[in-house]
């Protein structure tokens, strides 16, 4: 639901009619009845709102809704690119145990943004974030408890070490890696479809773009776009990053149509009912 409302929902006025989710989230072998309880779920959860109109339902992104698939998209599209100063951005608390779970949130909350954990209560990033760290502690209300420093390393240890303690790099890497294993197949065999004449259809672009995002999004989760030179000289991200621009590019078109006509036809079906309706 979050990869449909991000990738097609949120560019096209942010509202979408049950009707027409349930036709394209039927693609994934989604029941009506799993579609209709995830919308109440993310209603609930305030994502999502709704407005009734001549016994149509639709629903639309709430402010949060709006703010979270925002930040996602740019942590997807936005890939951070450049090298490293030679400084790091350290992150060190001393948070009471009565505020646990502020203390937790902040935890998850860096690893998030990129940090890596040098320390039990001490998180590290290459990148300066001292701003987004200051929103966030004042959100959470433990300013007084959190100290930002920027500073150098002195000792003689090499930064790509003290990177292979803070992250965990095989694992990011082997993600990049099944990405390119699963999906470079997958484009490849596109290309030859197209190369031959095949005409490819609208629904089967949206169902591979969809499949594709939903894979890809989840890629940034676990790698923090550290600077390559901190980074094996083998890190797949570029490749990975490649193949998804090119392949995400190849089926938007054919995609967005199919997504465009699903919409269009429920809403056209509502003011055709209502035309009538109004005739009788």
């Amino acid at each position: 639901m979050l990869t449909l409302y991000g990738d097609y929902v949120l560019h096209r006025g942010g509202e979408i009619g049950i009707g027409s989710l349930v036709r394209l989230l039927s693609n994934f072998g989604l029941s009506e009845q799993a579609i209709r309880s995830a919308v109440s779920r993310m209603c609930r959860s305030g994502l999502l709102k709704a407005k009734h109109t001549n016994r149509k339902s639709y629903y639309s992104l709430t402010s949060e809704g709006h703010s979270l698939l925002t930040e996602g998209a740019q942590r997807i599209f936005q890939r951070k690119n450049s090298h490293w100063d030679g400084n790091w951005n350290i992150i060190a608390y001393s948070i009471p145990e009565r505020m646990r779970q502020a203390r937790d949130r902040l935890r998850l909350e860096l690893g998030w943004m990129g940090y890596g954990a040098l320390g039990e209560a001490t998180w590290i990033s290459p990148y300066d974030l001292t701003r987004e760290v200051k929103n966030l502690l004042q959100k959470l209300n433990i300013e007084e408890y959190v100290h930002i420093f920027s500073a150098q390393h002195q000792g003689s240890i090499d930064p790509k070490k003290i990177v292979s303690r803070c992250w965990d790099l095989g694992k990011i890497h082997q993600k990049y890696a099944d990405f390119l294993t699963d999906y470079r197949p997958k484009l490849e065999g596109h290309l030859k479809r197209l190369q031959a004449g095949e005409t490819i259809e609208p629904s089967e672009c949206f169902v591979a773009r969809f499949n594709l995002i939903h894979e890809y999004r989840k890629l940034p989760f676990f790698d923090p776009d550290l600077p390559l030179e901190l980074l094996p000289e083998n890190w797949l991200r570029p490749q990975a990053a490649a193949l998804f621009d090119e392949y995400h590019d190849l089926l938007t078109e054919k995609a967005n149509e199919y997504f465009d006509s699903v919409s269009e036809n429920y809403r056209g079906a509502r003011r055709a009912k209502h035309l009538i309706g109004g005739v009788v």
